[in-house]
């Protein structure tokens, strides 16, 4: 395989998970009716103007574009990287198809990571931004950039499966 093909792949997963979650996200506020943008500005202050108070998240938050904007940023520019790291370790299990139930291992325990990190990370929010919809944002995500994958490389997603057969 090329490696424009796995950078492209890499590039196309990133963006499908990316915006999984943030569509997810968008979802989630507005049916909670607090503006398409609530938890996109709530992560923002968070991350970049130190909002910590839970009692402060009781009540409206002015929208902050510049701090939405740099955590869009950091959320586009994370998934990317994610992105890249999972299509590597894809390609890397087809050349190395004895090691791809390891592969495939470290993917689920890397996914788990990241939701228990971000899980972590976001604590002082969780009156507004419950674990469960860290954890289904997150799924959405790895089932979307999943499907992708799994259909540029239709033979390889059984191996990667910790105790799958080859």
């Amino acid at each position: 395989m090329s490696d424009r093909r796995a950078l492209r792949e890499g590039v196309v997963v990133g963006l499908i998970a990316y915006a999984a979650v943030a569509g997810f996200y968008m979802l989630f506020d507005l049916l909670a009716a607090r503006g398409a943008l609530y938890t996109l500005n709530l992560l923002g202050q968070s991350g970049f103007r130190g909002l910590r108070d839970p009692g402060v998240l009781q009540v409206p938050l002015a929208s902050d574009p510049t701090a939405m904007l740099l955590y869009n940023a950091v959320h586009l520019l994370s998934s990317l990287a994610i992105g890249m790291v999972v299509t590597w370790l894809v390609y890397r299990a087809e050349r190395h198809p004895d090691q791809a139930g390891l592969t495939g291992l470290f993917l689920i325990m890397g996914g788990a990571m990241t939701v228990l990190g971000i899980g972590f990370l976001t604590t002082p929010l969780r009156p507004l931004l419950p674990f469960w919809s860290i954890l289904v944002a997150n799924l959405l995500a790895v089932v979307l950039a999943g499907r992708y994958l799994i259909r540029q490389h239709p033979t390889s997603w059984r191996r990667l499966l910790p105790l799958g057969t080859g």
